[in-house]
């Protein structure tokens, strides 16, 4: 029975392996994946994570729970030798060791691409899990609540400046989200007014969301500044050094919470360590039927899908026709992957992936969002309805989709929590802090030597008497 391996469970990864389970026959192929992290993260949803709209575990899909044939492995992949069909498996704990394969499926993902900003890798926090959300959140609330016992002046100003990093759809869905979530905070914080906040999104183009038409951007970037969220194109960030942020322009001001969404990249840990073949962006070079190669030469019993990999965009809409990075793209291909496997499996040919984007949907906070399809654009509550929409059917299993669409809907009556749990990053602090621990014991001071006492002279009237002494 072949063995298959998949690399990663994340969108691409986790959707190859789910159809695989539905479309193979029993006893056709063992299946094994093999990822650092127990779940697969619906990133779509992160904005909202870190705005309280969405619960923090709703965002995320159990492998073990709705991945029932195949084999889960929690570890790392840090080398992938298809020359001997073995890859290198890190777990958790122990040591590391060989795993034998017949078919390699690498769906790795992405991960954050910085740049060497000052200060960057030390203050600010990324965008592509969902600890990252999580911590987002809490430090806003956090900042709040430290805020509030402040007097006005430069520390307090500090604790409310929010800045973003890229101007994408990331960036600018948590900015929104952020700016949102900010302003429904002011009502629970009677010591804060509207002016104390301050929101920065710093965007080196001279556009915002370029999946959406020039009058679309432009009309978020109105909305926003209606909303008190400054942003500033064609400007970079040049140091972050202890939260002090300085811009190309010359604009200087200090913050307690730096957003980076300016690109991601092919994950490193797969792409520095395989004999697969890699295209001169970091990327797997893959087919436009899946399979690893080029339209000369085919890697046997190789795949490729997902962030991590060059697929080519057949419909020309791409960047420099490869499709670009993000979770519509991940999906389907992992869809077809499976398609294409089994297909292989059974002597048949693979199809090519095609997908022409029917368009696109961003949140912009609760009640505001647009929706861009072709030349139709929505703004406002309309927009903000069909994100939602969207993505609560995108949303893998119903299960899944029943806990986030009941959770919009009790935000909806009761509104958004506000409890900052940061004290998580850790717990046992307060444990620590009054836990009973045993007294040291004490050192017996070292003995002194015994002196000898020096002989006494018996005084007379201690004089035994002479017929004792005679005896």
């Amino acid at each position: 029975m072949p063995k298959i391996l998949i690399v990663g469970g994340g969108y691409a990864g986790f959707y190859t392996a789910w159809k695989l389970e539905k479309q193979l026959r029993p006893g056709e192929a063992e299946v094994t994946m093999v990822d650092p992290l127990p779940y697969m993260t619906y990133q779509p949803f992160l904005p909202e994570v870190a705005a309280g709209s969405i619960e923090p575990r709703h965002a995320v899909v159990a492998h073990r729970r709705h991945l029932k044939t195949t084999n889960i492995i929690t570890g790392k992949v840090t080398y992938v030798d298809h020359a001997r069909k073995v890859a290198t498996i890190q777990p958790p704990v122990g040591e590391a060791y060989e795993f034998e394969y017949d078919i390699v499926v690498v769906t790795a993902g992405a991960v954050s691409r910085t740049f060497p900003i000052p200060g960057v890798a030390d203050q600010a926090v990324g965008l592509k899990n969902i600890e990252e959300a999580v911590y987002i959140r809490d430090q806003l609330l956090t900042n709040f609540d430290k805020a509030a016992g402040l007097p006005a002046g430069p520390e307090r100003d500090r604790l409310l400046t929010v800045v973003v990093v890229g101007g994408g759809f990331a960036g600018i869905e948590i900015f929104a989200e952020l700016r949102s979530f900010a302003s429904s905070l002011l009502k629970r914080y009677p010591e804060l007014s509207f002016e104390d906040t301050h929101f920065h999104l710093i965007e080196a183009m001279g556009r915002i969301m370029p999946e959406v038409s020039l009058k679309t951007s432009h009309w978020v970037i109105k909305n926003l500044a209606e909303r008190g969220a400054q942003i500033h194109l064609e400007t970079q960030l040049t140091s972050a050094v202890d939260g002090v942020i300085q811009l190309s322009t010359g604009e200087s001001f200090e913050t307690d919470l730096i957003v980076w969404t300016a690109g991601v990249m092919a994950n490193p840990t797969i792409v520095r360590h395989t004999d697969l073949p890699i295209e001169e962006r970091g990327r797997l070079r893959v087919r436009a039927d899946l399979r690893v190669g080029t339209d000369e030469e085919i890697i046997e019993d190789a795949w490729g899908a997902g962030d991590v990999s060059a697929v080519p965009d057949l419909t020309g809409a791409g960047v420099g026709g490869y499709c670009v990075p993000n979770a519509q793209h991940a999906v389907r291909q992992g869809k077809l992957l499976a398609k294409n496997i089994v297909a292989s499996l059974r002597g048949e040919l693979p199809r090519q992936y095609y997908h022409k984007s029917l368009g696109a949907v961003a949140g912009l906070g609760v009640g505001v969002g647009v929706l861009q399809s072709g030349k139709i654009a929505m703004k406002g509550v309309i927009g903000w309805l069909a994100h939602r929409g969207y993505h609560g059917l995108a949303m893998p299993s119903w299960e899944r989709k029943w806990r986030v669409i009941w959770g919009w809907w009790n935000n909806f009556w009761l509104g958004r929590d506000i409890v900052s749990l940061e004290a998580v990053q850790h717990p046992r602090a307060g444990f620590e802090e009054f836990a009973a621990r045993p007294k040291p014991a004490v050192e017996a001071a070292p003995e002194e030597p015994a002196k000898k006492a020096p002989a006494r002279k018996k005084p007379a009237a201690e004089k035994q008497p002479a017929e004792v002494t005679a005896k």
